[in-house]
């Protein structure tokens, strides 16, 4: 955001159906703090790992990313509490996966074997390869490969196409690539698999948000509600219903990669030109990135009122980005220097959420924002962090992992103008590779210290020390 915190498609990880793997009697089941269950037998805590027996072989995964263990209906959590419940979907048919090696990777040629009978084979031996490409997917899904869980994914349907469950499957890593209209062809068929589904109705509302088809995701969490409560889909439907009476008699404009509605205060003039300056640096961003966006980017411009009113900002926020661009435009009438600053600023945010399949902290996308559209740090700015941070004060990086909007107008400014130290840092000493190795290391690891470390051999305690360092020789006086 310009000025502002950014959760890409938060809401999407409210409605997920997770990934399951084939549930056994007994099974207990691993709820990881992405949302992700693992159904597993003989389930330990133990030396900071939770380890189990899967179809797909052992499974041993870091306390850290676990948010609970389900015993025969019971929780134990060794770390914060869940805070949604993603949707169970049964199985039916659960076949034997292939067994792992010592190396806890699942056996290439036992996966081979599987696939070889399945071939002009009976149902069983369908079943039994499409199970255990569920698990291998799950498996490529627990550790962030979400383009390998996909293929799996993919092939597993090859032998079951009608499965709900492995239609769930697809239709939800689908989404978690931003890919909406992929995710909606999928649950198409899971509809006519089961017409009343609550999870199908559920996934699609997101399908259309994504899609920005705002009249049909409220259609879909409307009969996701009729058929089964849920609050984390309520929510969603109330920010939808908002939005869709707000943008009533709206216009609509667009692009190759955006969707454009303003209201009637915006001049046609002014939405032209927003949508000029929008594609002439797309490319630019999306190449220091090395990423584009599947689909188009909604973009809305507001009275300054309406903005308020609808996003219900702090007011040191000058613009949003929620997966769609939220601009207030009031009183212009063509695009000032700073609007474009603004512009190239959300339009960053969307591409970095997009890379980072939505899990990048907000210090990084702030940062990056900053970076990317031209901002600096002024000789103030850079003599206040430098006194924060030989007090040991600076805005911890850990803290400003989350959301920012309810920091106060002065601890804001001062974290905005941290990550953009931080990644300024980064940028100048190991240029915009560095930026971009971080993000892809974002999106696979399961947090941001994993990904630092991955990338750059930090950790936040010595990247702190690095931004320091590097604002003391470049700025101090």
């Amino acid at each position: 955001m310009a000025r502002l915190t950014r959760s890409l498609r938060k809401a999407l990880a409210l409605c997920a159906a997770a990934l399951c793997l084939a549930a056994g009697v007994g099974a207990d089941v691993i709820v990881l703090k992405n949302g992700r269950r693992i159904s597993a037998a003989n389930v330990k805590e133990a030396a900071g790992k939770v380890s189990g027996e899967t179809p797909a072989g052992t499974i041993s995964l870091p306390v850290s990313m676990v948010d609970y263990i389900e015993r025969d209906g019971s929780v134990s959590s060794p770390a914060a509490s869940l805070r949604w419940a993603p949707p169970r979907v049964s199985r039916e048919g659960a076949a034997e996966a292939p067994a792992a090696s010592p190396a806890d990777t699942v056996d290439s040629a036992a996966l081979g074997r599987l696939r070889r009978e399945a071939t002009g084979g009976d149902a069983t031996a369908k079943a039994r390869a499409a199970e255990a490409e569920s698990a291998v997917g799950a498996r490529e899904f627990s550790r962030g490969n979400l383009d390998e869980a996909m293929s799996h994914a993919a092939r597993a349907l090859e032998y079951r196409p009608e499965s709900l469950p492995l239609l769930l499957d697809a239709a939800y890593l689908q989404l978690r690539r931003t890919e909406y209209g992929a995710a909606l062809e999928y649950l198409q068929r899971a509809r006519s698999a089961a017409p009343d589904s609550a999870e199908v109705a559920k996934l699609s509302g997101w399908a259309y948000y994504g899609l920005n088809r705002l009249l049909s995701a409220v259609e879909e969490w409307r009969r996701a509600l009729s058929i089964q409560p849920d609050d984390e889909v309520a929510a969603a439907l109330q920010k939808a219903e908002r939005d869709l009476e707000a943008e009533r008699g709206f216009r609509e404009d667009g692009s190759e990669h955006f969707v454009l509605k303003y209201g009637g205060t915006a001049a046609p003039e002014l939405a032209r030109g927003i949508l000029r300056q929008l594609e002439a640096d797309f490319q630019s961003v999306a190449a220091t990135l090395d990423y584009e966006p599947a689909e188009r980017i909604g973009v809305l411009l507001y009275t300054s009122q309406a903005f308020a009113d609808i996003t219900r900002a702090p007011g040191w926020v000058g613009a949003l980005n929620d997966g769609r661009i939220r601009i207030p435009v009031q009183g212009l009438s063509s695009v000032t220097p700073e609007l474009a600053r603004v512009l190239r600023h959300e339009l960053t945010h969307s591409l970095v959420g997009g890379k980072t399949r939505g899990r990048c902290p907000t210090w990084l996308q702030e940062g990056v924002a900053q970076w990317m559209d031209g901002s600096q740090i002024t000789p103030g700015s850079a003599a206040r962090l430098l006194a924060l941070y030989d007090r040991h004060e600076e805005p911890s990086l850990l803290l400003l992992e989350g959301p920012w909007m309810k920091f106060g107008q002065d601890f804001a400014s001062n974290a905005y103008a941290w990550s953009l130290a931080v990644v300024e840092s980064l940028a100048r000493t190991g240029g915009a590779s560095d930026i971009e190795h971080l993000l892809d290391r974002v999106a696979i690891e399961p947090n941001t210290e994993a990904a630092l470390r991955g990338s750059l051999r930090f950790d936040y305690s010595t990247l702190s020390r690095f931004a320091g360092d590097y604002l003391r020789k470049n700025y101090a006086r």
